[in-house]
């Protein structure tokens, strides 16, 4: 589908009376004026069974509310401003309030330690954080004297020395208000507050707006800025791939410290009028069915660690009615065609695959639409996306297009739209290093099939090489992933006197293995038979979790780093000689 961006910005987003584009008003004040007030926007489940549902109305309001709070406290257009905490409502509150504002979002795991957090908010020179009174004493606390530019800690379950309760914050501002003050002690979602907010700082398209930090699993973190323009990306891709309407149950089970958290765990619903359900819960089998059933979720958005962990347990102790599940799409890593199957035959739809990074904002490719869903593809470029694969000479500046099926080479993506990354913060170089000619780099290396689709191979820097041949992780993964005995697996290489890298697998078994040696070898036979000798790991690891990345990616260098691999089965005497690929 051919679609224009620039008349996406004039036909579907708002006209704003200030002439500018704030994501925010795009997100709350563009529903109200279509008459969605009164229309549940989040519904809230805490962990301890809570449950509060919050109209448009109610959420436009308390983003006021905390617009008018950095207000008051000096917070600056692009200054930035952080949130560290579970799946709250203040933490998208804070999120949306701070857009409003024409401040910079910018999320952070709750998972990090102190260090990698005094790096992220050290980057950032963030002004603001909002958190929870323990997550404050235990990571922020120890690091607070290294960080100069934080003035402002924000909890949003108490108070503690050096920090104020979210209510504090708040009613700082309204004290000074005369009409707030006139109106009565104001509520998380007053309607009073928000009336008495100052109006909205105009903020243009090319505005910076997000700032998502990276997992930073080599090197330093890298803060991937984006602007307020990526509403038109968000918005597009919520309609066309996730095809979310006004009203539509949605349901993301991202953290809102990574990028999926906020761009399609608040921005990309909101955007299209939809109803969000937020769980502050875990990841249980049982909570997850009940909120798909008692929700009725319409379109729910994971991971392939959540699906896997569901299919791990088991078929539920009881019957649940999913009857309004109609859409299933993962992001995070690659889906296997077993899993998106398990989810057809489980759950009545399939696992649909979404593949984009922090750097592109939004969903590049997926399998959305009307087309047959195929097992084991990341589908077709997205509406208003032109992306080719081929082979790059950076040096030269110069790229080799790459068009046959089978083929595998980098996947570019052309550079231009709308919430394509603006910079790297404080890194100029990294970021031109991200290009060559007119086309985004993205590192990760795929193949066209005969039918156009996608297939994803893995990173560049992961790929495998093995006497000769070119071996992708992800490939060798999705095939031993399908077998009856395997919950999840990662694939890395091991150093070889002979091939000079040999392929290894790291398995988490579905059940302890009561003979690993028989298991060990049955796994290497199977995964021979389908993807040959060559490309069949050539030994297997047990071991009970994988290390992985806050979002769910599995860190093959660790695998590789902390081998203590059993003797590897030998090659066969029979293989064919090295081809160089």
């Amino acid at each position: 589908m051919t679609i224009s961006w620039p008349e996406v910005e004039q036909q579907w987003l708002a006209r704003q009376p200030d002439g500018g584009l704030n994501l925010a008003y795009q997100c709350l004040e563009h529903n109200l004026a279509s008459g969605r007030s009164e229309q549940p926007a989040l519904i809230w489940r805490g962990a301890a069974g809570q449950r509060h549902c919050y109209s448009y109305a109610d959420l436009t309001a308390a983003a006021r509310r905390f617009a008018a709070a950095l207000h008051h406290h000096g917070i600056r257009l692009a200054e930035r401003v952080c949130t560290l905490g579970p799946r709250r409502p203040e933490l998208y509150i804070a999120a949306l309030g701070t857009l409003r504002h024409g401040a910079v979002y910018a999320p952070l795991f709750s998972v990090y330690g102190p260090e990698p957090i005094r790096r992220r908010l050290e980057l950032g020179e963030s002004r603001v954080i909002i958190t929870t009174r323990a997550l404050y004493e235990e990571r922020i606390a120890p690091i607070r004297g290294a960080l100069p530019a934080l003035e402002h800690i924000v909890l949003i379950d108490g108070e503690a020395p050096g920090a104020c309760s979210w209510e504090a914050f708040c009613a700082q501002a309204e004290a000074s208000t005369p009409t707030a003050a006139a109106a009565g002690a104001a509520t998380l979602f007053s309607a009073a507050a928000g009336a008495s907010a100052p109006a909205t700082i105009t903020t243009r398209a090319e505005y910076p707006a997000l700032l998502h930090f990276t997992s930073g699993t080599t090197g330093p973190p890298k803060g991937v800025l984006h602007v307020h323009r990526a509403a038109a990306a968000h918005l597009v891709s919520g309609r066309l791939v996730l095809g979310l309407e006004a009203g539509t149950r949605y349901w993301c089970t991202a953290d809102p410290g990574w990028v999926t958290g906020v761009s399609y765990g608040l921005l990309a619903p909101l955007l299209c009028g939809a109803t969000l359900i937020v769980d502050e819960g875990g990841q249980e089998a049982a909570r997850w069915y009940d909120i798909l059933a008692e929700e009725r979720i319409e379109c729910w958005f994971t991971t392939p660690t959540a699906l896997r962990m569901l299919r791990r347990r088991g078929a539920p102790e009881r019957t649940y009615d999913l009857s309004a599940l109609a859409r299933i799409f993962s992001t995070g890593e690659p889906l296997e065609a077993a899993l998106s199957m398990w989810c057809s035959e489980q759950l009545g739809t399939p696992a649909r695959d979404a593949w984009w990074q922090s750097e592109t904002g939004a969903i590049m490719t997926a399998q959305y639409g009307t087309d047959p869903v195929v097992p084991g593809r990341m589908g077709r470029p997205t509406p208003g996306i032109e992306i080719q694969l081929a082979h790059v000479d950076a040096e030269r500046g110069e790229i080799t297009p790459v068009s046959a099926p089978g083929e595998t080479a980098e996947l570019l993506i052309k550079r231009g739209w709308p919430s394509m990354f603006r910079a790297y913060l404080g890194a100029p170089q990294r970021y031109r290093e991200a290009f060559v000619a007119d086309w985004y780099r993205s590192g990760d290396l795929a193949q066209w099939d005969e039918a156009g689709e996608l297939r994803f191979i893995g990173r560049a820097d992961d790929v495998i090489k093995t006497a000769g041949h070119m071996v992708g992780p992800a490939e060798v993964e999705a095939i031993l992933n399908h077998h009856p005995e395997v919950a999840e697996c990662g694939v890395s290489a091991l150093p070889d006197p002979v091939s000079g890298s040999r392929v290894a697998a790291w398995v988490v078994p579905r059940q302890p293995p009561t003979d690993p040696e028989r298991l060990r070898h049955d796994l290497i036979s199977y995964a021979r038979q389908r993807l040959g000798k060559a490309v069949a790991p050539r030994e297997v690891n047990f071991v009970e979790a994988l290390p992985k990345t806050p979002s769910g990616k599995i860190l093959r260098r660790e695998l590789a780093a902390g081998a203590t691999a059993p003797d590897p089965i030998p090659p066969p005497a029979a293989q064919s000689p090295p081809q160089s690929e």
